[in-house]
């Protein structure tokens, strides 16, 4: 216990050791939201990776899907590194830094105001976003808390204020380039975290061959394999079509979510783009392919404490009982592998909604005239009001949050993901074409939480992404199109010209 406690107050110490540290970068608006656009490769990378893999997708994804597809399931983790990481900065990466300056726009609602000369469309933004996140952001203490009750014995409540404080102290203090510091940290700690806790999970059960074998043994429940042995151990697992949707909503997924593409906005040059891509790949690889890879082992540690009275499995608990095994020197390590997985999503989530609710929402509509430093404290006042929120969600959820956290990737991607893809490459994206990706992605997701029409969740949410990628083209080709003149000022940036060194170019 000890050496877990010694772990934990070593860890917040940094933490807000690094919060005074980048206390010189939030002086102006740009540099609390976007350092100055002045972060490296080695920080936006990991930004990048450690925004995207949380407690959710450790604890609450990687159990569930583990249960679900088997070893199979690895094929998620490896979707996320090279469709949600590896394509998505060769993709989107170079074009958001470079627009998105020319645009001075800082969050996602402003390019989408500023790209399509609407300031309604960015105003709607701002509330999809308000509205999908801080569900989202609760659902992050779910998966830590129960972590927390094994190793510590410490109450639900004492945890999540915990979390919260800490992180809301280096928000505060250092904007972005605190949070991207501290993920940087909490990056390698997740790294050294989830390959000691594979090789330590695996040798548990005889090692990986013994650990194959007894998983071969067990006989597929999903009704298309029912009965089948060697059902988890196979190449695409039972149930190959809800893999497929899970692959693309957690993948795909991340070009349409703010507090992702919000890391390429900060990125600071050509090199830190080209180096960043195979960092953040490679991080990818590693901790969601191991998430991935240890969840699916979980059937070889069924127990009926992880089924409630009507006999279903409670998948939140599946990698925790999992790690309960372990010795407390790992148990310590997994605590804080968790908790700084966790604290870096929460932070990102949080300077996200702020900063979209004061620039895209309050400047501007609600108050008229907002000097620079009246903005940072107002961003600062909000971090502190979307903690507390999230805060008294994930303490006491109502039943329709905890359903809407399990939509909030699908409404906020299949709502955002064509507009913003189709924006920074096709002149001829209208204004009416996102308004119909809004409401197409917004509209599939909610309608089917109470209407379900669409079996799975997860499924639906990959749908609304697929169908706002469809329906931007066609609604772009037949409703009325921007000047020519404006959407030639907005592209001039691609065209340019900068000197560039011959290992770069072999032209001329």
């Amino acid at each position: 216990m000890a050496v877990k406690l010694m772990l934990l107050v070593v860890f917040f110490a940094v933490m807000v050791a690094v919060g005074v540290y980048a206390r010189r970068h939030t002086s102006s608006v740009d540099g609390f939201v976007l350092g100055g656009r002045q972060a490296g490769p080695w920080l936006t990378a990991f930004a990048y990776g450690t925004s995207y893999f949380s407690a959710v997708v450790f604890v609450g994804y990687a159990g569930q899907f583990g249960w679900k597809y088997g070893i199979a399931s690895t094929w998620i983790g490896l979707g996320n590194a090279f469709i949600g990481s590896l394509l998505a900065w060769v993709v989107l990466g170079r074009r958001t830094r470079v627009m998105s300056q020319h645009l001075n726009s800082k969050t996602m609602p402003d390019f989408f105001g500023e790209r399509f000369e609407s300031k309604s469309l960015k105003i709607v933004a701002s509330a999809i976003v308000f509205i999908f996140l801080v569900p989202y952001t609760a659902s992050v203490y779910n998966g830590l808390s129960r972590l927390f009750g094994m190793a510590f014995d410490i109450p639900y409540t004492a945890c999540v204020v915990g979390m919260a404080v800490f992180t809301g102290i280096y928000v505060i203090l250092g904007g972005y380039m605190a949070t991207a510091i501290n993920d940087f940290i909490q990056g390698i700690i997740m790294l050294v975290g989830i390959v000691a806790v594979i090789a330590a999970v695996l040798s548990g059960q005889g090692g990986f061959m013994e650990a194959i074998q007894q998983m071969a043994k067990i006989p597929s429940d999903v009704p298309i394999t029912a009965g089948q042995q060697g059902a988890f151990t196979s190449f695409f697992g039972p149930d190959p079509l809800n893999l497929l949707g899970v692959v693309i909503l957690t993948s795909l997924g991340t070009w349409g979510l703010p507090q992702m593409i919000h890391k390429f906005y900060a990125i600071k040059d050509e090199k830190s783009i080209n180096t960043g891509t195979v960092i953040s790949t490679v991080f990818a690889v590693i901790i969601s392919g191991g998430c991935y890879f240890l969840g699916g082992f979980g059937r070889l540690f069924d127990h009926p404490s992880l089924h409630d009275e009507a006999g279903n499995m409670i998948y939140d608990g599946i990698i925790p009982y999992m790690l309960s095994t372990l010795p407390d020197i790992l148990i310590g390590i997994v605590v804080v592998l968790v908790l700084s997985a966790s604290m870096s999503t929460l932070s990102s989530l949080v300077l996200t909604s702020s900063s979209t609710l004061t620039l895209d929402f309050l400047k501007g509509n609600i108050i008229k005239k907002m000097s620079e430093r009246k903005q940072v404290v107002t961003m600062q006042i909000l971090v502190v009001f979307f903690i507390v929120l999230s805060v008294v969600l994930a303490i006491n959820p109502p039943v329709f949050i905890a359903q809407l956290m399990g939509i909030s990737w699908g409404a906020l991607a299949g709502a955002f993901l064509a507009p913003f893809l189709y924006g920074l490459y096709w002149r001829g994206v209208t204004k009416a074409a996102v308004w119909a990706s809004f409401a197409c992605g917004v509209g599939i997701t909610v309608s089917n939480m109470y209407f379900k029409y669409i079996a799975s969740p997860i499924n639906a949410g990959a749908i609304a992404m697929i169908a706002g990628l469809v329906v931007v083209p066609v609604v772009s080709l037949i409703t009325p199109k921007m000047s020519k003149s404006k959407i030639e000022e907005i592209f001039s940036c691609y065209d340019e010209k900068v000197l560039i060194s011959k290992k770069r170019s072999l032209e001329g």
